[in-house]
């Protein structure tokens, strides 16, 4: 038996606990905003040199998978989407030296 979690299982189990707990499974924008507070202590956790940085980043990812069941979307699906989109696309330096999208790069993935 595997300890791998795929990100579909991962986004069943998420929703499953939340259906258990009582959670909140219907306000997408209070689940938006409890979201973005989890990157907030995600990122102070990070700041701060904080052992519970892994912690923080787990309940970003729950949150998301939540929000994509919420939505009606298969994030394992959406993510390997845009991963490949991702893979596909070439970038720039700017004037700046900040990478950009090439502006003539707007193809989709490939099979998509």
């Amino acid at each position: 038996m595997s300890d791998r979690l795929t990100i579909r299982e991962v986004q069943q189990q998420a929703w499953a606990n939340k259906l258990a707990k009582g959670f909140n499974v219907s306000d997408v924008a209070l689940e938006f905003g409890l979201a973005y507070g989890e990157l907030g202590e995600a990122f102070d956790a990070w700041r701060k040199g904080e052992s519970s940085l892994g912690e923080e980043l787990a309940d970003v990812v729950l949150y998301l998978v939540a929000l994509a069941q919420m939505n009606g979307v298969d994030l394992e699906v959406e993510t390997r989407r845009k991963l490949a989109i991702n893979a596909a696309r070439t970038y720039r330096a700017g004037s700046n030296g900040t990478l950009r999208k090439d502006d003539a790069d707007t193809r989709e993935a490939p099979g998509a």
